[in-house]
């Protein structure tokens, strides 16, 4: 390695951009954002540029460049879109003694700037050394999304109680050690879920107390995992996933999903199943407030969104009337998923203006469904845990009045690679339930807009577009039936 990553003060220094094209207008704002004063020379800008310009917030130069314009400069970025002027440019700096950076030339600059995250006033800069600017800026994406916006303000309030807490703790370590139980504990996460107010609050009663140290103080994140596709958890899920010291899953969360759990966490399976034994509701409560109040950081991970068919109102319910902090992030539920993975629109303005979600389940071997409210025109259905129902559910829908040929759609293991997408119609589709191999997770949608999927069914296991043309057998992955 050959470059030294530093961070250079700015601050009211002139700074030079040379070039008036997108990458001189990125240059030239990098620097606003550190409260520099830029000049810019070009005898054309960018509208951005020219804005700046006009409002005074920077110099424009409206001309070729000098050699002598880089007298007075603090550092300096050669980005024009020519490389000869801009080797001439570096030429000038290096014999003035000024840092330059040449855009696309890192053998011209004496110093390169690397990808950047920002959360002012943090910042965390990646580089590569020049090798590779590429990776560099992937490595930026996936830290992208491991570091809450928040951060930054996060920062910034710790800069507020800095003094607190020095006149609090003479010891260094033992000013570490609070710092550090600030920022795993509840306090932090008060403020990334944006209750900024109640986090201030909180942490100057932890400044007020009279004995300031660890306290056992648990948090619940309920966090929807989605139908089944890791990809598509949220930035929150997953960096709550990561930092839980137990979790407590249920049977649908899908296992390449429960792999992003923290490695050394614990695991509790909490599923229902009709023909497992089951953990009543009212024992995960218990097992909620009882691991919160032991001072773990407790992941309850459920299928799709915690809030839909997921009794997500009723454990907040609890661990609120039991004065447990809590949050919780909302998932992609599986109607929306499987839906679309399988090319199945739920609204579409030719086919439905509408969507009701409703759950098969059974109740004393029946639906209990306002079948009335189900049965109207440009409407999609979408059922949850509709397998065992399915039956009743097609011939509840005849009975009310739908048509036969109303097209439904089975999707099994929705999203993932073991995606099954059975298409028939409310007269066909009862006859299939006998099938063995179809088997929960399953969504049902009954409706218009199915009659879609063969056109724009785009999944399949592989992640490609799929042939809308095939049929398939259950010993396949990502098929297409038709019964």
């Amino acid at each position: 390695m050959v470059h030294l990553p530093i961070y250079y003060q700015v601050k009211d220094r002139p700074c030079m951009v040379v070039g008036g094209g997108e990458v001189a207008t990125r240059k030239a704002e990098l620097l606003l954002r550190r409260a520099a004063r830029v000049i810019v020379v070009a005898p054309r800008i960018s509208f951005r540029l020219r804005s700046l310009s006009e409002t005074g917030v920077i110099t424009h130069v409206g001309r070729e460049f000098k050699p002598d314009d880089l007298r007075e400069a603090w550092l300096a970025f050669a980005a024009t879109d020519d490389p000869e002027i801009n080797v001439t440019v570096a030429r000038h700096a290096r014999r003035l003694g000024v840092p330059v950076n040449v855009a696309d030339d890192p053998a011209s600059c004496t110093f390169i700037m690397p990808s950047i995250i920002e959360r002012a006033p943090v910042q965390i800069a990646v580089s590569t050394g020049g090798a590779s600017p590429v990776l560099a800026r992937l490595l930026r994406a996936r830290l992208e999304t491991l570091i809450p916006a928040a951060y930054g303000r996060l920062a910034a309030i710790m800069a507020e109680f800095r003094d607190r807490a020095r006149l609090r703790f003479d010891d260094p370590t033992a000013r570490r050690r609070f710092w550090e139980r600030i920022l795993q504990g509840p306090i932090a996460e008060m403020l990334f879920a944006g209750r900024e107010r109640a986090a201030i609050t909180a942490l100057t009663r932890e400044f007020d107390a009279e004995s300031p140290g660890p306290k056992l103080v648990g948090e619940v994140y309920l966090v929807g995992a989605g139908p089944g596709d890791p990809d598509l958890l949220t930035f929150r899920a997953l960096r709550l996933m990561q930092q839980a010291d137990v979790v407590l899953y249920d049977r649908l969360v899908a296992a390449a999903v429960l792999d992003l759990v923290r490695k050394d966490a614990e695991r509790i399976y909490v599923g229902k199943e009709s023909s497992r034994h089951s953990v009543p509701q009212h024992e995960i409560h218990r097992k909620l407030i009882e691991l919160a109040r032991q001072g773990q950081r407790v992941l309850r991970l459920k299928g799709g969104d915690p809030f839909i068919f997921g009794r997500g109102g009723e454990e907040i319910d609890t661990l609120s009337a039991e004065g447990i902090p809590f949050q919780v992030v909302p998932g992609i539920t599986a109607a929306a998923g499987c839906a679309c993975y399988a090319g199945i629109p739920l609204t579409h303005r030719d086919y439905a203006q509408s969507c009701v979600f409703v759950t098969g389940h059974l109740k004393e071997g029946s639906l209990d469904l306002n079948w009335d409210a189900l049965v109207q025109p440009r409407q999609t259905i979408a059922v949850y845990m509709g397998l065992q129902g399915l039956a009743l559910l097609c011939q509840g829908l005849l009975s009310h009045g739908m048509a036969a040929e109303t097209p439904v759609a089975l999707i099994q293991q929705g999203t993932t690679p073991s995606q099954r997408v059975i298409i028939g119609n409310l007269n066909s589709m009862p006859s299939h339930t006998q099938d063995e191999s179809i088997r929960a997770p399953l969504m049902v949608i009954v409706g218009e807009v199915v009659r879609l999927h063969e056109k724009l069914a785009w999944f399949n296991s592989a992640g490609r577009s799929a042939d809308t043309g095939s049929t398939g057998t259950a010993d396949h992955t990502g098929i297409i039936e038709k019964v």
